[in-house]
């Protein structure tokens, strides 16, 4: 089993050193006022609503389950791993696990049920395709998101 040395570091390290690098290198004055987890939320969560879309087009572009049911399915199965990955590389949180998934969770519903399946689902209803439907919503939870996971979910 390898040891780790000072001189190496993991994946959570890499990325967190590259968020910082990158914050720094942006142009008039905005690494005053971009956090580097902002930037590491930002891609965990491309990555993960990348993840919400395509298992969204497989249930209902695929197997033809309706809409609110493939969009919760696929919702969930993306914030667990958004959870994961912004918890252990982006916010590096060693908070007990139990009450901090208990806050995200709840954070969680209400992200669901008032911009994920509201937005979504009234702009599906007034004929927005469903795809572009779950990008306005996406850009919606987004800031909220964010804002949770960075004051109430992972706080210091």
């Amino acid at each position: 089993m390898p040891v780790a040395t000072p001189n190496r570091i993991g994946p959570t390290g890499r990325f967190h050193r590259l968020c910082v690098a990158t914050v720094a290198r942006l142009p008039f004055g905005l690494d005053s006022v971009v956090a580097p987890t902002f930037l590491g939320f930002c891609a965990i969560n491309g990555f993960t609503f990348g993840v919400d879309l395509l298992l969204l087009t497989a249930l209902h572009g695929g197997l033809r389950i309706p809409l609110p049911i493939a969009v919760t399915a696929a919702y969930a199965c993306a914030f667990a791993l958004s959870y994961l990955l912004n918890r252990t590389m982006n916010f590096r949180s060693h908070a007990a696990v139990g009450p901090q998934i208990a806050i995200y969770v709840v954070v969680v519903a209400v992200n669901y049920l008032a911009l994920v399946l509201g937005v979504c689902s009234a702009l599906s209803a007034v004929g927005v395709e469903y795809h572009l439907a779950r990008i306005v919503a996406g850009v919606c939870e987004a800031v909220f998101m964010y804002s949770a996971m960075r004051w109430v979910v992972f706080r210091r």
